[in-house]
């Protein structure tokens, strides 16, 4: 192929993908390219991509082929694509599928490869063997059925992903079906793409299906695709999610939606212990134990119904206590929602093998353009340090430089200037240190959500908001995650976790659900120049650029003149 130096895209023998940003088709090949490869670096005028072998087996899991991959590298791409690369983008694609879980009527059990040498390889694999049983011919051969999961977890490890085609118990039954007028009095349907999600996910109850991440922007109704996967199964359900509020969120979301009665749903929380039909507990609950050297009390929830369907909320969040008890339940059907699969603890992998591969997303841009999420404006500020800071700052340890400059006193100026720029919004101030968030609540007389606030009195505050008799909320990292506030659309982050894109699109998602009027989304980021604050916010600012979303920097004293 000819050099072509309209293209944007330069494809390099390390898998390493760069995107001009400053091209007509940077729109164009991002969104391709997002369906394979995982965004690394976003400064403002070349973008840094990584093949996977990860990111190439979610493509396949996808329905994405080897041929459509590098045909979207042939278009965009500015040179040739190195030889290396087609041929280990066709080596990876290809694994997913050549290692198959399949159940035999009198064989239980079973794990099929594609040829003779590669289930030998695997029986040869220390970290397998012992999960294998009797060689049933030259490709497979038998497994224990209780080690499903971590049969999957081994041989990802080892390079190959396992098609689960094993099948799944159908659980106990449940009449459950969707109101077509909700209980508030607002005619209910699923959108078109989260009746795609839910088809993917479901394949018709076959065993294609049944296991798999759903990833849609917050906002975009993941709780419905929830709902629409139990309308499918029509059997018991047990909901996991991160926040005593995010599980009556989903209550009130079943009762309001779905034909389901008030005594067929249970809250298994700190404040209550019910075990219904449909269950929605926490995370946290979960994994509470009373020691470190005493069991998880709670785990047994996993197994004290006849479970058809596990659904994970937020999964890229999943404690290891619960990835251990899913590698016991690979025979119940798990949906996992999420907004990014992006995990700070680098388990992607085991996110694919026992929960399933992602099998459905949406760019958020596209949703924006579709008027289901709100348009948004991204805007860094950068202030300056002062001048008392800066000595402590530069002996401090690398932990503390952060914190020093996440909590700079100078970021109070900026606050309370974008309150008054939008005193006729409704405004989130979010930040990561408890001390920093008093005192600004203190000078805002503002309202404070903390991990201390009371679930009683946090969702008073957050019913006030939505009523508009608040319009300005301070709020630690516990507002992260499931809060549904759809009147938010200005969010302010003074401070956060280092560096965490999971974050980012969760602080993001406060603020995206469509308006009422049709008004846009603000998302602000503060931030101390030329500081630890500034380098974890580059890394958050990934997921915003992988998202479509422009990102305006500007400096403290330009933006207050500008005002």
């Amino acid at each position: 192929m000819p050099y072509n130096p309209q293209n944007p895209l330069i494809v390099q023998s390390d898998r390493t993908v760069l995107l001009e940003v400053d091209n007509p088709l940077y729109e164009s090949a991002r969104d391709e390219l997002a369906r394979f490869a995982e965004l690394e670096k976003s400064p403002e005028h070349i973008h840094t991509y990584r093949i996977t072998s990860l990111s190439l087996w979610n493509a396949a899991a996808s329905g994405l082929r080897t041929a459509e991959i590098l045909e979207t590298l042939e278009r965009y791409t500015k040179y040739d694509v190195p030889q290396n690369i087609i041929v280990e983008i066709g080596d990876y694609v290809s694994r997913y599928g050549r290692v198959k879980l399949i159940k035999a009527p009198d064989e239980g059990l079973l794990l099929h490869a594609d040829d003779a040498a590669l289930i030998t390889e695997i029986i040869h694999s220390k970290s397998v063997k012992s999960m294998l049983g009797q060689q049933i011919d030259s490709q497979t051969i038998r497994v224990l059925s209780h080690l499903r999961g971590h049969l999957k977890q081994a041989l990802i490890k080892i390079g190959f992903p396992v098609e689960d085609l094993a099948g799944y118990v159908s659980g106990t039954a449940l009449d459950i079906m969707p109101r077509s007028i909700t209980q508030s009095g607002v005619p209910f349907d699923l959108r078109d793409y989260q009746r795609e999600a839910v088809a993917v996910f479901y394949a018709g109850g076959g065993a294609q299906g049944g296991s798999g991440v759903i990833a849609l922007p917050c906002g975009a109704g993941k709780t419905i695709v929830g709902l629409g996967a139990m309308f499918e199964t029509k059997c018991h359900a047990l909901i996991l999610s991160t926040t005593t509020i995010a599980v009556r969120q989903w209550i009130d979301e079943l009762l309001d939606k779905t034909t389901i009665s008030r005594e067929e749903v249970g809250e298994y929380t700190g404040d209550r212990k019910e075990i219904r039909p449909i269950t929605v507990t926490t995370y946290q609950i979960l994994t509470y134990r009373r020691s470190k050297s005493e069991d998880f009390i709670h785990l047994g929830l996993f197994s004290e119904m006849d479970w058809g369907l596990i659904i994970y909320d937020e999964v890229h969040l999943l404690p290891a206590p619960v990835f251990r008890m899913t590698a016991e339940i690979q025979a119940r059907r798990r949906l996992g929602l999420t907004a990014t699969l992006v995990r700070e603890d680098g388990r992607e992998d085991d996110v694919f093998s026992l929960i399933g591969p992602k099998r459905y997303d949406v760019p958020w841009k596209q949703l924006e353009a579709q008027g289901w999420i709100a348009t948004a404006e991204c805007t860094e500020i950068r202030v300056e340090l002062p001048e008392f800071l800066k000595m402590p700052y530069a002996v401090a340890s690398a932990r503390k430089k952060f914190r020093i400059a996440s909590e700079n006193p100078r970021k109070f100026q900026i606050v309370r200037q974008l309150i008054e720029q939008h005193r006729s919004d409704q405004v989130l101030v979010i930040g990561q240190y408890i001390d920093q968030l008093k005192e600004i609540a203190a000078h805002l007389n503002a309202p404070l959500i903390m991990g201390q606030t009371t679930n009683i009195e946090r969702g008073k505050l957050y019913d006030k908001f939505r009523r508009g008799e608040v319009k300005l909320l301070v709020v630690s990292k516990v507002a992260n995650f499931a809060i549904d506030l759809p009147d938010a659309n200005v969010a302010i982050q003074i401070s956060g976790t280092f560096g965490s894109r999971q974050e980012e699109a969760q602080r993001l998602g406060r603020i995206l659900r469509p308006k009422d009027n049709g008004s846009i989304a603000y998302f602000y980021s503060i931030v101390t120049r030329d500081s630890r604050d500034q380098e974890f916010a580059m890394n958050r600012q990934l997921f915003l650029t992988e998202q479509g979303y422009s990102y305006t920097i500007q400096y403290e004293d330009a933006y207050l003149k500008s005002q």
